[in-house]
């Protein structure tokens, strides 16, 4: 008779009751009289009990090796010696699904780059590694979830571009019938397309493409960005609020569906922050930093990911905040498209957001009259005839804009206190890795 599936967490609710579990043998210890078998399913883990009797069962359990995927009926039994929930299965069949080949890959003790090389086996083995996509998937629904309550569209722009979409950062360039055509990097021009077509705040979780050959722990070759574009806005500080309330809302539900967890696996706490975040201009950055003893030249015009660390240390000392808006960032480190103030031309309207030092957003208000975006393209060298679909966009009624750009892995990172976005992606890409 085949009893329906049931999940390691629900067994103390079977007791006394056959019941059937599927999942993957964690650990064999195999004694003269007795076999423990402990199987591990996604929501935890237990002990099948058989006494040795030389019957069939004793030889199914004898020939298991570790990871390999079984189903087992049998009744569930109080065990106070058992620590694994002081209960375990005793029982009646076992059907090995696949046997997994011995030896196994990786074990507990194996560096991260081979890990990385056996991804399944290393999500499946480690409940911290599967936390993290549980904890992914509650922080996207928590941002969707405030975008959609301020009225945000979700939109899915092409990945495939005929032109760079910004000018200078890398970008993949593949074969398409004949001509190049090239991975976006953003989806920065089509979202501000989305916004001239009318659709009044855009959002948007999908793949990013960089080509930039950095080996740090804080960049992927693709990763996965949250965009959000909000039309008719006042100024920048419209798309800072959005932001932090977004974060906070997201943050705040991944505390309530998995506080507890994460504090076990990953031994930090998730903090719901308080809005508004605290915001500092470049220049009192600058002037913060250099105080310090931070770039002693005096030549650095953005912040490198010391100085980034830095202010982020100052600002927690001096307001207990996590998050800081860096903005008015120099017109040369900012792209033509972002707008600048009329009373100080040098500084963009524009914003990084730092929590605990990594740079997790960029963000602005666009530049939204064309005769304005054409000059300010001029002045960075740049054509405007492999843009002009792009810039077309402005030429006929187009809204005041902004917004932001977020790297969804290192959100995560910064959020579970991980070395390295490999640990905060399934399967990483970088300037060394096209596989698994």
């Amino acid at each position: 008779m085949i009893h329906s599936r049931v999940h390691v967490s629900e067994l103390r609710e079977h007791v006394g009751r056959t019941v059937t579990i599927c999942g993957w043998v964690n650990t064999l210890r195999l004694q003269r009289k007795m076999q423990f078998v402990i199987v591990r399913d996604h929501t935890g883990m237990v002990q099948v009990t058989h006494t040795r009797d030389g019957g069939s069962l004793e030889a199914q359990l004898e020939a298991l090796t570790p990871e390999s995927a079984v189903r087992i009926t049998g009744r569930v039994v109080d065990a106070a010696q058992v620590k694994l929930g002081g209960l375990e299965i005793v029982p009646e069949a076992v059907e090995v699904l696949t046997l997994a080949a011995t030896p196994l890959p990786i074990d507990e003790h194996t560096g991260l780059e081979q890990r990385m090389d056996w991804r399944f086996l290393d999500v499946r083995r480690r409940p911290a590694a599967r936390l993290m996509f549980a904890v992914q998937t509650t922080l996207e629904q928590g941002m969707r979830e405030y975008a959609y309550a301020r009225g945000a569209t979700e939109m899915h722009t092409p990945k495939l571009m005929g032109t760079a979409s910004e000018s200078g950062a890398e970008v993949f360039e593949l074969g398409y019938f004949g001509r190049s055509a090239y991975l976006a990097q953003s989806p920065q021009f089509f979202k501000q397309m989305a916004i001239a077509a009318g659709i009044d705040k855009v959002f948007e979780i999908g793949p990013v493409f960089r080509a930039e050959p950095s080996f740090t722990s804080r960049h992927a070759t693709e990763f996965t960005g949250v965009d959000a574009e909000l039309a008719w806005i006042d100024g920048v500080e419209d798309v800072m609020a959005f932001e932090e309330q977004m974060l906070a809302h997201a943050i705040a539900k991944v505390a309530g569906a998995h506080g507890e967890a994460i504090a076990e696996h990953f031994g930090v706490e998730v903090t719901v922050p308080t809005t508004p975040f605290p915001r500092v201009t470049m220049a009192e950055a600058h002037e913060i930093l250099r105080k310090g003893g931070w770039d002693p030249a005096g030549i650095k015009e953005d912040l490198d990911p010391e100085g980034e660390r830095s202010i982020s240390a100052h600002i927690k000392e001096t307001t207990g905040h996590e998050f800081v808006f860096i903005t008015h960032y120099p017109v040369g480190i900012r792209p033509f498209y972002h707008m600048r103030p009329a009373d100080d031309p040098s500084v963009t309207l524009s914003f990084d957001l730092l929590w605990k030092g990594l740079e997790v957003t960029t963000g602005a208000q666009r530049e939204h009259r064309y005769d304005v975006l054409l000059k300010q393209a001029a002045e960075k060298g740049m054509s405007p005839e492999p843009m002009q679909d792009y810039l077309n966009a402005f030429r006929h009624g187009c809204p005041p804009h902004g917004g932001l750009g977020m790297g969804l892995g290192r959100v995560l990172m910064v959020m579970l206190g991980l070395d390295s976005i490999r640990e905060a992606t399934f399967l990483f890409r970088g300037p060394n890795r096209l596989t698994p």
